[in-house]
Parts: structure tokens; sequence; C-alpha cells
């Protein structure tokens, strides 16, 4: 016996073809052209100009560095964050053999934390892309005196 014949499923099937037409009209003419075609799950927002490239009075440039500035500070307390809870969780689940299995997570933790710190640390509460440029370059003047920092004063006469 064919399913087709039978009245019970063609009226079924008229049924489904009722409710479903408009739902899939729907979402192929107004949702699917709509769609935003980034396959992620969080908005990508476009790299805007750095502070070291916006004019000295361009007040837009310097707001749109700050916001990216603060984003991408987002973004790398989330990663350290992260790395945090995954060397805590290794440390729950070994326990007693936490130095054996969980070393490289320490360690990748231990080189985030400290770039995050290089880039964010000692900087006030309010913190803005102006005064994280200035540390930078203080640190690059430094650096270029005295060498990479943590690795003693050098002898040499200013570098520069």
């Amino acid at each position: 016996m064919d399913p087709e014949q039978n009245t019970f499923y063609r009226i079924m099937n008229k049924i489904f073809y009722l409710l479903d037409a408009p739902v899939e009209y729907f979402r192929e003419k107004i949702v699917v052209p709509n769609q935003k075609k980034y396959p992620w799950y969080h908005q990508k927002f476009r790299r805007v100009p750095t502070i070291d490239e916006c004019y000295e009075l361009d007040a837009v440039c310097i707001l749109e560095a700050q916001y990216q500035f603060d984003r991408d500070k987002m973004v790398d307390d989330e990663i350290l964050s992260i790395l945090r809870q995954r060397y805590e969780d290794c440390g729950w689940y070994y326990w007693e053999d936490k130095e054996k299995f969980c070393t490289g997570l320490y360690e990748a933790y231990k080189e985030a934390a400290g770039a995050w710190f290089a880039k964010y640390g000692d900087l006030s509460a309010q913190q803005s892309v102006i005064d994280a440029f200035m540390k930078q370059k203080h640190r690059m003047i430094w650096e270029r005196r005295h060498g990479p920092v943590g690795s003693g004063m050098t002898n040499k006469k200013y570098a520069i």
C-alpha cells in the first residue's frame, strides 16, 4: 500500500505544509538575507587606527582607539581567566600529581600573566589608551638603554 494514497497521510501532509510554509517563507525571504556573514558567535569589530596613528586633536580617532583598547583588555582578561581556570581545574583533578601533569598549563598562565602585566599593569583604575601607550613608550626607552626588563642593568652608556 502506497502512503501517498492514504487519506490520513494526505491530510496530515497538508496540515504540515499549511503550518510550515509561512515559517519557511519568512526564513528564506527575511532571516537568511539579513544574516551577518561571519562564522563567529561574537561580533567581530574592524580594527581602527591605534592611538599612535591618531592626530593630537582628532577626538573621534582617540575615542575609537579607546574603545578598541577596552575591547582588547576585556579579551585579554578573559584569556587570562580561562588559562587560570584550566590550571586550577587540572590541579583539582590531579591533586598530588599536579606538578607532573599541570606544569605546561602553569607555564602558559605565567607567560600570559606576565604579558598582561607588561601591557596593563601599574595603570590607574581609569585606564586610558594614552596612559598605556606612554607606559609602552617608556618601557621601550628603558629597554633600549638598559636591555630587556629583568636582565639586570648593563654598563653601556645610553645606547640611544
